[in-house]
């Protein structure tokens, strides 16, 4: 049987796993404006400024960070087990937050800003490098306010948090 503090340390891998995926998904995004020849389609992203759909961006998720999600599995069952788990919900919650905040950023209440819609719609190439969460964006000072709704978003009609692109 699992004790109960084998219980919250497997939690606990999970929940790290998630921030681990959400510091590696900052930094990766932040390089894609740093190395924009090393990363050609972020550009095409900019200038078409949307979203793959809900399934593409987590595809893409799982491909670019399938040996980071499995490689925990070397310690053990268990800890590859929560690993997984965080990383796969930490997955399918950026891929949910990236192509909201292209489709309905009035939706992305966990947020006072959505930093993604206003790194596009403000062109911040330097700025608001989070996709699903603003945390290391305040950490790393990237955050940049914006009254998004007064000017860009007031156009923006306010629809449910599930009217997004799925496919």
């Amino acid at each position: 049987m699992f004790s109960l503090s084998h219980i919250l340390g497997l939690v606990i891998c999970s929940i790290g796993a998630f921030v681990f995926g959400s510091f590696v998904e900052y930094w990766l995004h932040r390089l894609m404006h740093v190395f924009p020849k090393v990363f050609p389609t972020h550009p095409r992203h900019h200038i078409n400024n949307s979203g793959q759909g809900f399934l593409w961006e987590f595809r893409d998720y799982i491909l670019l960070s399938s040996v980071v999600m499995f490689s925990p599995f070397l310690i053990s069952r268990e800890i590859g087990l929560s690993w997984l788990i965080g990383s796969l919900v930490y997955a399918a919650f950026a891929s949910y937050a990236h192509q909201l905040q292209h489709d309905n950023p009035k939706a992305c209440f966990w947020m006072r800003m959505p930093v993604h819609y206003v790194h596009h719609e403000y062109n911040q190439w330097h700025h608001n490098f989070g996709l699903g969460l603003d945390w290391w964006d305040f950490i790393f000072g990237t955050y940049q306010d914006a009254d998004w709704v007064e000017e860009k978003a007031q156009d923006v009609t306010q629809k449910g948090p599930l009217e997004l692109k799925w496919y």
